[in-house]
Order: C-alpha cells, then structure tokens, then sequence
C-alpha cells in the first residue's frame, strides 16, 4: 500500500509539473489589453502604468517585444509551464540575436552599459510577473462579482522558502474586500512575492474573528522615502512593497476601461 500511495503522489508530482491551471478570462483580458511599449530599464514604466503596458527591460526593439508578449499570451493561455516557456521561446531569442550580456546605449543617460538581454534568469522573471500580475487582476474582477457571499479577503503567505519580514507580519489579515488596504497591498507585492489572498464569507468570517488569532483591524500603513534612480524623482512608497507594486493590478485595469469609455463618450458627442 505504501508503494502505490509512493508511485500515485509521484503521478500528481508530475502531472503538476507539465501542467499550469489556465487563467479565468478577466486574466486574460488584462493582460491582453496591455500595449507593447519598449523600454531599457523596468522603471521606465511606473506603478499602475504596468496595468495597460506590456514592458520588458532592454526590449526596444518591437519585433522582440512582441515575441516575447505572445510566449507570455501563449502560456497563460494554454497553461503552460516555465520549463515549456523557456524551452520555447529561447530559441527564438537566440536567433533574433536577443540573448545573452550586449554592450547597449542607454537612451535615458546617454552612457554605454553592458546590458544584460534574454537568459534563463530572465525569462523565469518575465514568466512569473505576467502571469502572477494577470491572475491577481483575473482574482479581483472575480471578487467584485462575488462580494455578496464572499465579502473579505484574507491574506496569506505563498510557498516561498523565505518571506519578507514584512509580509509575514500581514499574514492572518482578515478584512472587508472593498477595505482602502486592497488598493495598494494586494498581492503579489513585489518581485518574486507569491502572497496570495483567499474570498471569505460572513460565515467563515465570523468563525475565524472569533477564534482571534487572526487581524480583522487594517494595519497603520507606513511610507519610506525611495528615488527613483533612473529620474531622480523622490517619492513616498509603501514599507515592505516593491517600489512600483504598491497597486492593485484589477482596480489598474478597471480605472484604464473607464478611462477608454470616458474618452468613447466624449467623441461621441463631439460628433452629435
């Protein structure tokens, strides 16, 4: 018996291994509607800019950008695992020339800098901050439309070997999903964070209140002074986050969709 309990969790391993659960379709519109937008360094692109670009440092070139962006379409869509995304597009970088350490101009500064283009390092970035950024976006279109039953969010820590200090301290947060808190600490909350929320209803709320071991009150926020090194802009960024992650990407995309309607509307009646 132990034996095929062995070789069954073994099947699961593996089959979890070449497979990736594909994204509720409000994922894949965000990710969709982004705009390819070239750039040489990732802080080119700032904060809730992120929800309507698609942005890959060092990828000025558009024909690059966009091979890039449908591997990225390609795997959400599908469900494809980072191995199959490596082993896909790699190649294809490779042969574009796209690859590798490259001495390039940076347009910003106007200096010749050793710039690192594709690399296995590199995809695994790009991969995971797609698809955790589309699905975080996928989970709150999912969770404006199911607020009636599922009315709080609790926060919790992802698979990570390591967390942040801080992230740790958030863990066990149990607080109503339309709380201020969601609009800049909704995860992920910074490079390679896999913090993870979870929908709760009235029910299990006041279960899990009751047994106090969980924080329903949201926490005093704090700011940190950050510059932006690449303009020289000094600004106020939240303790703990990613400068730049301090943004929940559905509400990003939901402001850019009014935004694109406002603008409909107003051409509409100019042509009245």
């Amino acid at each position: 018996m132990a034996l095929l309990a062995g070789y069954l969790w073994r099947v699961v391993l593996a089959m979890k291994a070449n497979f990736t659960p594909k994204p509720p379709q409000a994922a894949l519109d965000y990710f969709r509607d982004k705009a390819l937008t070239p750039s040489f360094h990732h802080l080119d692109v700032y904060r809730e800019e992120h929800g309507i670009a698609f942005v890959v440092a060092k990828a000025t070139a558009l024909d690059i950008l966009e091979v890039i962006h449908n591997a990225v379409d390609q795997a959400l869509a599908e469900g494809r695992t980072l191995a199959q995304f490596k082993k896909e597009l790699t190649p294809v970088l490779q042969q574009l020339g796209w690859w590798g350490e490259s001495e390039e101009v940076d347009p910003v500064t106007g200096d010749k800098v050793n710039a690192q283009l594709g690399s296995p390092r590199r995809l695994k970035v790009i991969y995971r901050t797609n698809l955790r950024t589309a699905r975080a976006a996928g989970q709150w279109d999912r969770i404006q439309r199911s607020q009636q039953t599922h009315p709080y969010l609790l926060y919790q820590l992802g698979p990570s070997e390591n967390h942040r200090e801080q992230h740790q301290a958030w863990e066990g947060l149990l607080l109503k999903a339309d709380d201020p808190f969601w609009a800049t600490h909704f995860p992920p909350n910074g490079w390679g964070c896999k913090c993870r929320v979870r929908q709760v209803s009235k029910v299990e709320h006041q279960r899990l209140a009751d047994s106090r071991r969980y924080q329903t009150q949201a926490p005093k926020l704090e700011q940190v002074q950050w510059t932006n090194k690449r303009t020289g802009e000094v600004k106020q960024v939240e303790k703990g986050i990613d400068p730049g992650w301090d943004h929940n990407p559905g509400q990003a995309r939901k402001k850019h969709l009014d935004a694109l309607l406002e603008e409909k509307q107003q051409t509409a009646k100019k042509r009245l």
